[in-house]
């Protein structure tokens, strides 16, 4: 049974406008109250989803790629995510992270329809909900021209890491920033270089640097957050934008990168393949490390003044012997 606060909370959804509770509160007790913690993920792409979320309290972001970390929406309490997926039995197409400890109401797939049959005005919010979805994807289909999108797509990722580049960097973590600045919530830059990288392709080869840099780029995808805003530099540099973080756990985040590097095999196509010029073989057992500079973000920061901390940083790492993490010292 809902208590008296989520039944308030529940009144100001979207779904619930203009709608008496107490006529529909047997179909409500059934449903589960759940707390998404900050960076979980609520619903994935690609996944089966039989669930309505209502938002009682907190924020989840909505990311129309998994690569791609800029939100696409920002919904609130008073919201519902889901509807889409349940509705047409199809799968998810977006990816939704909580930005922030949220609680929703977990509304199974037999009592969205219980609901439905029970009151005339649950059908018509949750039509005008889906109707106000399908006209703002509508909307950005028809407003951008294929081609321009593609190209813009094309211009904004490294073909070879699969990552965004400085196009995208100079757009997207200047937003980021802001909203992190308006929010008064922390914020850290770092920057990570691949150890010895113009020795290791000098040696071996292009084709095994080039593995390398995959091999890093796939290694960031994986072990950071959703909300996390990863670039490829160029050269072998990296940098992430990380909200609403400590330096002190950005360390820790960085800290086991550095770890899960050192620890990985590299396997590459080159290091099989027949060899036209007289270079060594990559030796399996070889292990590549990286160095990473952390800045956290200050009042009246811009992305060239806390790149620059960063990258300070980064050349103490070097300077104290590679394969390790410095954070910038905070001015005074």
């Amino acid at each position: 049974m809902m208590i008296h606060e989520e039944r308030i909370l529940l009144e100001r959804n979207e779904l619930f406008l203009d709608i008496n509770l107490e006529s529909i509160d047997y179909i409500l007790d059934e449903c589960l109250v759940i707390t998404v913690f900050n960076g979980e993920k609520l619903l994935e792409i690609g996944q089966k989803n039989c669930l309505l979320y209502l938002i009682l309290e907190g924020e989840l972001h909505v990311y129309l790629d998994s690569r791609d970390l800029t939100e696409h929406a920002v919904l609130e309490a008073g919201q519902c995510v889901g509807e889409l997926s349940l509705v047409d039995g199809g799968n998810v197409s977006a990816l939704v992270v909580a930005a922030r400890d949220t609680r929703v109401l977990a509304v199974p797939h037999e009592q969205v329809w219980s609901l439905v049959d029970k009151s005339n005005g649950v059908a018509r919010n949750l039509l005008g909900i889906l109707a106000g979805r399908i006209r703002n994807d509508n909307l950005l289909r028809v407003t951008t021209d294929d081609r321009s999108l593609e190209f813009e797509v094309s211009a904004n990722i490294d073909a070879l890491t699969g990552l965004h580049n400085r196009i995208w960097m100079d757009d997207a973590f200047p937003r980021m920033m802001l909203r992190c600045e308006r929010g008064q919530v922390p914020l850290c830059m770092l920057i990570a270089d691949i150890d010895h990288f113009e020795s290791f392709s000098h040696t071996y080869g292009r084709p095994v640097g080039d593995g390398i840099l995959k091999l890093l780029a796939k290694l960031l995808a994986e072990k950071l957050r959703p909300q996390d805003l990863l670039v490829y530099l160029g050269g072998d540099k990296f940098a992430v934008l990380l909200p609403e973080i400590s330096s002190e756990l950005t360390v820790k985040i960085a800290e086991r990168l550095c770890e899960a590097m050192a620890m990985s095999t590299l396997h590459t196509d080159a290091s099989d393949a027949p060899r036209t010029a007289k270079l060594p073989r990559l030796n399996q057992d070889t292990r590549v490390t990286i160095s990473v500079g952390i800045a956290a973000m200050q009042p009246g920061d811009t992305l060239n003044s806390i790149f620059s901390m960063a990258h300070m940083a980064l050349y103490q790492a070097k300077a104290a012997g590679r394969n390790q993490v410095k954070v910038a010292a905070v001015p005074v």
